[in-house]
């Protein structure tokens, strides 16, 4: 596959572009056609990119305090923002999927598409280092406004919503582990501190269910 126009638009030329084509090969093809997968470079690509985020927030916002700082982080990082910000520099088209993910609409799948972020992050740092990495994910994040604006990912709005109601912190529960071992999907649920259910979600990690778990439950109470 040729990446040329990819790379103009991540604003990095590689040295290695098996690097780039690694981050784009999603586990369902690399099962069909024995090769490697893009998981470790995701694994990677996290790190890096809570280390970026962090530091920028660190810098930017001198006067928050930790726990805000972390909140305006799980903002910017969350698999919607990640997944926006895959859709801006077009990674779907470059995915390489079986038959299957492709049927189901692989290539506009959230989680799909916040994990190849990652593993482009991964890939960008490994041939790059820090520095180029670092110029993909202010690319990525804007203007770190966002998370300004909306400080809060679901988890932390939710608890707070339900504390201002006096209640206590809700749990989470994953119930169920679907799909293949290269491609598990986790359904989570939130219940208020009586056991009332507010929400379910799913994710490719438990924390992204949870995450999505409680949209749903911000939306079913309205906010």
């Amino acid at each position: 596959m040729n990446y040329h126009a990819l790379e103009q638009t991540i604003g990095h030329t590689f040295s290695n572009i098996d690097l780039l084509d690694l981050a784009m090969t999603h586990p369902s093809y690399a099962l069909q056609h024995k090769c490697k997968d893009n998981q470790r470079l995701e694994f990677l690509g996290d790190a890096v990119l809570e280390v970026c985020v962090s530091r920028v927030l660190y810098e930017k916002f001198p006067k928050l305090k930790e726990g805000m700082l972390t909140r305006r982080r799980a903002a910017l990082v969350c698999e919607a923002n990640l997944a926006q910000a895959a859709r801006k520099f077009g990674l779907g088209s470059y995915l390489k999927l079986d038959r299957g993910e492709e049927v189901v609409g692989g290539r506009e799948n959230p989680s799909i598409l916040a994990d190849t972020m990652e593993a482009v992050i991964a890939a960008v740092y490994l041939d790059g280092g820090m520095d180029e990495a670092a110029r993909l994910i202010d690319l990525a994040m804007g203007d770190y406004e966002s998370a300004a604006r909306s400080d809060r990912d679901a988890k932390s709005a939710l608890q707070e919503y339900l504390q201002s109601l006096g209640e206590e912190t809700p749990t989470y529960e994953i119930i169920a582990q679907d799909g293949p071992p290269h491609a598990r999907v986790f359904t989570a649920r939130v219940l208020r501190a009586d056991g009332t259910e507010l929400g379910r979600g799913q994710g490719v990690r438990k924390q992204r269910a949870e995450e999505a778990a409680a949209q749903m439950a911000m939306r079913v109470l309205g906010q």
